[in-house]
C-alpha cells in the first residue's frame, strides 16, 4: 500500500486523497481506473438533467463537470511545474469565479464529455512519463507544499468525489 506523507499535500485535500491511497493502487493506476467509470456515469444522464442543481446555490451538472475539467487541468500543470522542478510558488484559483466565466451551461454536453476524457488520458500519459523520483518531488502552490504524486492522486480522488456527489444528490 502507498502511503503519502503529511508533507505532501495540504490537510484540504486529505479527503480527496485517502481513499484513493487505500486501495493501494499507484497514481497511474487510479487515474486510468477511473476515467471509465466517470465516462459511464456522465452518458447515462438525461438531457433534460443536464442544467439541474439539486439546491439553488449550487452547480449545474454541466457546470460540475466544467469544474472537475478545470481542476484536473490546473493539477496536471501542478504536477507538471513541480516535475521539472519549478521553485516558484504558484498561485491557486477561485473556483467559483472560474465557474461563473466558463459558461459551462450554454456547452455542447457530449463536447464536455469528449473533453474530460482528452484531458484525462493527457493527465495519463504525463504521469506515465513520470518515475518514481519525479513522483516524490515536491513543489509549492497556494503557499502548501505539495509532491506530483499528491497532485495526481488529487486529481483523482477530486473527480471522484464530485461523481459521489453527483450520483447521491444529482441523480437520486
Amino acid at each position: 500500500m502507498l502511503q503519502l506523507n503529511e508533507n505532501e499535500y495540504n490537510p484540504y485535500y486529505e479527503q480527496y486523497i485517502l481513499a484513493l491511497v487505500e486501495n493501494g493502487k499507484g497514481v497511474f493506476k487510479n487515474m486510468s481506473d477511473s476515467l471509465e467509470e466517470i465516462i459511464n456515469t456522465l452518458k447515462s444522464i438525461p438531457k433534460t438533467k443536464q442544467t439541474y442543481k439539486y439546491a439553488e446555490d449550487k452547480w449545474t451538472i454541466k457546470e460540475l463537470i466544467q469544474h472537475i475539467i478545470d481542476t484536473e487541468r490546473v493539477f496536471a500543470y501542478r504536477s507538471l511545474r513541480f516535475a521539472r522542478k519549478d521553485t516558484i510558488n504558484l498561485a491557486g484559483f477561485d473556483q467559483d469565479e472560474f465557474n461563473r466565466a466558463a459558461d459551462a451551461n450554454s456547452r455542447d454536453f457530449s463536447e464536455l464529455l469528449e473533453e474530460f476524457t482528452l484531458v484525462r488520458k493527457s493527465s495519463i500519459l504525463l504521469f506515465k512519463s513520470f518515475d518514481n523520483e519525479t513522483l516524490m518531488r515536491i513543489g509549492k502552490a497556494s503557499d502548501s507544499d505539495m509532491s506530483v504524486r499528491a497532485a495526481g492522486y488529487i486529481i483523482s480522488g477530486h473527480a471522484l468525489h464530485h461523481i459521489k456527489v453527483l450520483k447521491e444528490r444529482y441523480l437520486q
